[in-house]
This record gives C-alpha cells, structure tokens and sequence, in this order.
C-alpha cells in the first residue's frame, strides 16, 4: 500500500466515523476530543530486533535496520503475556534470559498445597471390553473459623 492509498483510506476511515474518538456532545458541532495513551507497546522479547522477517525493515535505503516489533493491545490480549510480546517466541526468550531475575522477585521456598477430599474413583466398561478409570478430585473447603 502506498503512502497515499495509506492517507485515502485513513480519511475513509475517519469519514465513516471508524476513527474517531470523541464525545458524544454534537451541540453546535462542538466536539470536545478524548485522548487516549497509545494502544501499543513494543515487544519485550530481547532479540526480536535480530528476527530476519520484512515486517521488521525499517529505514532508508543505505540505512536499513531490523527493528523490535510494535504489539497491538486489544481485547484478546489485555491482561496475558502476549500485550508484551509479538510471539511465543520472543515471550520465551525473554523468560530464558530473566528468569532468574523474575524469580528473585518472589522466592519459593516450600510448596503450595490445596486441600482435597478423598479421590473418587470409578471403573468403567466399554462395550468392547475396554476398561478405563475416572478419577474425581474435588477440593475441600474449609468451613472452620480460625
């Protein structure tokens, strides 16, 4: 897409009311606009600038660069892992690097338990002589007050 097909569609766009954001006050044509902090981040992967893919040239010619990736934050990725990285690529290295760092945040040192019910188990036949378990774990709730 070239940069003017860029611009017609934009202003298509903007025309259509797809992009606009403002209130919903028209009185005297007035509209009194709402600004927004950006919806990207650029991913946190620590070699995603070194990924060789064309969606990552940017540049003049002469002076072309691998760049990191900007990550759209929509409702698909608001709140995981993946409003900080373009890939689970880059999520994992990014966890190879600093791990031990993350982890230093908050130490483990004893495990985590939740209480249980005794499991349930219960054998089943299948009509061609087939056997399987089903093993029902359901989690205590403790009704003492401490």
């Amino acid at each position: 897409m070239t940069v003017g097909e860029w611009q017609q569609a934009t202003q298509r766009s903007e025309y259509n009311g797809t992009n606009r954001n403002y209130s919903g006050n028209r009185r005297n044509g007035c509209h009194s606009m709402v600004v927004h902090m950006s919806d990207f981040k650029w991913c946190h992967g620590p070699s995603c600038h070194k990924s060789h893919t064309q969606d990552r040239i940017r540049g003049s010619k002469g002076s072309k660069v691998l760049r990191t990736k900007k990550v759209k934050t929509t409702e698909w990725n608001r709140g995981n892992g993946y409003e900080y990285f373009c890939s689970t690529g880059c999520w994992q290295d990014f966890f190879l690097k600093f791990a031990p760092q993350c982890i230093a945040i908050a130490p483990r040192n004893t495990p985590l338990e939740t209480p249980i019910e005794d499991p349930k188990r219960e054998k089943h036949e299948t009509n061609y002589g087939h056997t399987y378990y089903n093993t029902t774990i359901k989690e205590r709730v403790d009704t003492s007050m401490e």
